[in-house]
């Protein structure tokens, strides 16, 4: 699938900025975060750019890849979400050398029951390793 479609799919206006921010998600295949971004959009406004990933996150076509660093990353949606409900309960692999971090849809965060008085929210489940890059 393209930007063009990802867009269409969402309902979302086609601009030319939306399709080159999706079409660096399409061409890394892991999550992003606005760093990574900027520097592949190299003159494009911080508030323009944070204003577009918080539409992609609201209409379903990203979301927050949570890896224990200090940089919120994000990473393109599964087929799957929309503007109704996120399914990213997966978990996200961080390579401890070069900082990268992946999807890995086929591992389900696990249901909690949270103790009485208690509500969950969300469960994060993030892998520690290096990646097949950085692992040879």
């Amino acid at each position: 699938m393209n930007s063009i479609q990802l867009l269409s799919n969402h309902q979302l206006r086609k601009t030319q900025f939306r399709e080159r921010v999706l079409d660096i998600f399409l061409r890394y295949e892991r999550a992003l975060s606005q760093k990574d971004l900027e520097e592949q959009l190299h003159e494009s406004d911080r508030i323009t750019l944070y204003r577009t990933l918080k539409t992609f996150e609201e209409k379903g076509l990203i979301h927050k890849a949570i890896d224990g660093s200090d940089r919120l990353k994000y990473a393109l949606c599964a087929g799957h979400c929309d503007v109704h409900a996120h399914h990213d309960h997966h978990a996200h692999f961080h390579c401890v050398t070069c900082e990268r971090t992946f999807c890995i849809e086929d591992v389900q965060a696990p249901a909690l029951d949270a103790p009485p008085g208690f509500e969950v929210e969300s469960t994060h489940v993030i892998i520690n390793g290096r990646c097949a890059e950085c692992a040879h």
